[in-house]
């Protein structure tokens, strides 16, 4: 009998008792334990069941879920006689940053003091007897969402200490999204304050606590340590590019076929491998993200579900924001193509707006980005990475975010489009000053004295008409052709139509007074520099190469053609 694919579960036993379709991944308990790492962080992108691996390695420990071998009798864990002894055999604190998503450090700091507070409420049977001295009790009461810093700082050694001394043993503490509030404070302005709180959290927690068993911490990305792990010296950090755990996080290949099997979906194995495959986790080339397999065997429909799961707002603003640079490594990427960088996985994310390798880390950790390949530089001691998007899913994903770019000026940037298309340069003119007007500071971080850079505006430009026009042109920018390299050239699909080619400049107020000086500048450069060549080369006659000129000022545009 197939199972029945439950979405959204993320508890270990309401999948076990529902009989849930369920992957077996308890192999992860073994390979964490013998590892005998005493903190252990762990990125993966979201939706990679890091949730569901932190609730079942507390069911499997916890003191709470004693005698219950019913959760894992007939999975893999439970062929280990070794194992079986363990389960139900530690005191486990467990605590998810998941849900802090607040807009100031005050309420990040309240939310997560009041997380701490839950856990000793639900731990106040250590109240009870002698086994806290009144001083202790008084402290333990005490713990509030609005403790002072050292107490917060403090309250889960603490804690820890306590339960120890219950129930003999030293604990297991499991904290799952650990860096959400930090990408919070980073995107509204108060990362500062929460990483001087949070590091003093830390360092008590996972490095002076002395009833410390082991560790697991989870997130998405690998914050810097010089922000919030400076102190711990202690910590085995695994992240996408490490071999360890590879296939316990996401479905591999082999699983995702045995599913498609079970639920008579077998002849649809290569298109759910296109949409889906790609992810790369150390060695392991073979990952699919679980929550789009699990919709898809639950509505047996192919679509963006990953993609789409929670707000891409951080990565839009990054590659909207960036320089030139960024946007033509990104464009090369939105063709298929493959881009070689540098990389730190440590993320410093006030590094984000401005340094183009730490965003490439950024997509990277996020799933976004798969490793090609990697190429170690021993000159140098630099290792490069070759990196590309990740699969048709996050492809799709991006052309979204690219048209929700424009979406607030549907009406102008269509009518631009149309125009364009039909080589109509006035209604050109008119509709592209109109779209500069409304959009030149959206592409741009707006930080510079100077003001928005016409640059950052025509990148970002140029990947709208890379979406809109796709199914038409095959788009390139920055090339070399002739003797130089053009700004943008469309190349058609079908012979019917024109090549287009562009050349923005912004009007150098010494040696042009006028923007249409500025235009026939433009103008001049694609016919010296010969930017047709390429096109004609490809059997596109002369008269079929339609040639444009972009003039700017500030937010003003002139739009000058010379084809025949």
């Amino acid at each position: 009998m197939t199972r029945t694919v439950g979405i959204g579960y993320q508890d270990f036993e309401k999948i076990r008792m529902k009989n849930n379709f369920y992957i077996d991944k308890t192999e992860f308990v073994q390979k964490w334990w013998e590892s005998n790492d005493e903190v252990t962080l762990i990125t993966r992108p979201r939706r990679f069941g890091k949730t569901l691996t932190i609730n079942m390695v507390e069911k499997f420990f916890s003191v709470e879920y004693s005698g219950r071998s019913d959760l894992f009798e007939g999975l893999s864990i439970w062929n280990h006689e070794k194992y079986r002894s363990l389960q139900g055999s530690y005191p486990v604190i467990l605590l998810s940053f998941a849900d802090i998503k607040e807009i100031s450090f005050a309420q990040t700091r309240k939310k997560i003091c009041q997380i701490i507070k839950n856990l000793y409420n639900k731990h106040d049977f250590l109240l009870e007897g002698d086994l806290l001295n009144e001083s202790e009790k008084e402290d333990f009461r005490n713990v509030s969402a609005d403790m002072e810093d050292y107490a917060a700082s403090l309250s889960l050694k603490s804690l820890s200490d306590y339960l120890s001394r219950y129930f003999g043993k030293r604990v297991i503490i499991l904290l799952d999204e650990y860096d959400t509030p930090m990408q919070e404070a980073y995107v509204d302005g108060y990362w500062t304050e929460l990483v001087d709180f949070t590091r003093n959290l830390f360092n008590a927690t996972f490095k002076s606590n002395p009833y410390l068993e082991r560790a697991i911490m989870t997130g998405i990305t690998r914050v810097s340590k010089e922000s919030v792990f400076s102190d711990l010296n202690n910590l085995e950090v695994v992240t996408t590019t490490s071999e360890k755990y590879s296939d316990f996080f996401g479905f591999t290949e082999e699983e995702v076929f045995c599913a498609l099997d079970e639920f008579g979906l077998s002849e649809k194995k290569q298109d759910v491998k296109s949409w889906y495959d790609g992810f790369t986790f150390g060695n392991r080339t073979d990952i699919y993200n679980p929550w789009s397999i699990l919709n898809y065997l639950d509505k047996k429909r192919l679509a963006a579900y990953w993609a789409n799961t929670s707000s891409n707002n951080l990565v839009g603003k990054l590659i909207r924001e960036g320089n030139k640079s960024i946007k033509q490594d990104f464009e090369q990427l939105m063709q298929g193509e493959a881009i070689t960088v540098m990389i730190d996985e440590q993320i410093v994310y006030n590094q984000l707006s401005g340094k183009k390798n730490a965003i490439w880390s950024f997509l990277l950790a996020g799933g976004y980005l798969k490793v090609v390949e990697t190429e170690f530089e021993e000159c140098t001691g630099h290792l490069y990475y070759t990196l590309a998007l990740t699969n048709k899913e996050v492809r799709i994903m991006f052309e979204h975010m690219i048209r929700d770019w424009f979406a607030e000026y549907d009406d102008d940037y269509n009518d631009f489009i149309r125009a364009l298309l039909l080589g109509d340069v006035k209604a050109m003119n008119i509709y592209m000053n109109r779209v500069a007007l409304e959009m030149f500071s959206y592409f741009d971080t707006g930080k510079r004295a100077s003001g928005a850079e016409p640059e950052r505006f025509y990148h970002g430009f140029v990947l709208g008409l890379m979406v809109e026009l796709e199914e038409r042109y095959v788009l390139t920018s920055n090339r070399e052709s002739g003797f130089g390299r053009y700004d943008v050239m469309l190349e058609p699909r079908n012979k019917s139509d024109d090549a287009i080619i562009m050349e923005f400049k912004v009007q150098d107020v010494e040696d042009e007074k006028n923007l249409s000086d500025t235009v026939q500048e433009a103008l001049g450069q694609i016919e010296r520099q010969r930017y047709d060549e390429s096109l004609i080369s490809k059997g596109i006659p002369e008269t079929r190469i339609r040639k444009y000129g972009f003039a700017f000022q500030g937010k003003k545009v002139l739009i000058g053609t010379s084809h025949p």
